[in-house]
């Protein structure tokens, strides 16, 4: 198992918490040094805060552990592609690369839709790794909504 594998787990971790709540089961994880200073899952609906995503959540950890905004010696790990408000977030905390498990074909913003962490007219962009253990992030959502359209 590479190490972007083993990170990658880490965020499903995340996203199955989010799973517990019956929330939409979204994980991330901040790396730093090949270390894991932050973790954060989806907790919108729990929190009842538009502002409660995965990513946000890890990047706020993030910043705080750091004693920083700006996380340009990072790589983010998230288990499925961001959305703008998470995408813009990445971008504005300069995070040089972002880890992509499931593509998000309705809303994600790292190519699906747009490519915010990649367009030249910003000062930052970020490195793009997609597909990696895709499946499993991929399962854990379709099953999440399986289930949801069952209820």
């Amino acid at each position: 198992m590479n190490s972007h594998e083993k990170y990658m787990k880490e965020a499903l971790k995340e996203a199955r918490k989010a799973l517990l709540l019956k929330e939409v089961p979204i994980g991330c994880v901040i790396v730093q040094n090949d270390r894991i200073i932050a973790r954060g899952y989806n907790r919108r609906n729990t929190d009842k805060n538009v502002l409660a995503h995965a990513e946000l959540a890890a990047i706020r950890k993030a910043d705080k552990k750091t004693g920083d905004w700006r996380l340009e010696d990072c790589t983010l790990y998230v288990t499925l592609e961001p959305c703008q408000m998470c995408a813009g977030a990445i971008v504005q905390s300069r995070i040089p690369e972002v880890v992509i498990g499931a593509k998000n074909p309705k809303a994600g913003c790292a190519g699906s839709i747009l490519n915010l962490l990649q367009m030249k007219e910003f000062n930052h962009q970020a490195n793009l790794i997609e597909g990696v253990l895709e499946e499993e992030c991929s399962e854990m959502l379709k099953a999440f909504f399986r289930e949801l359209r069952g209820q």
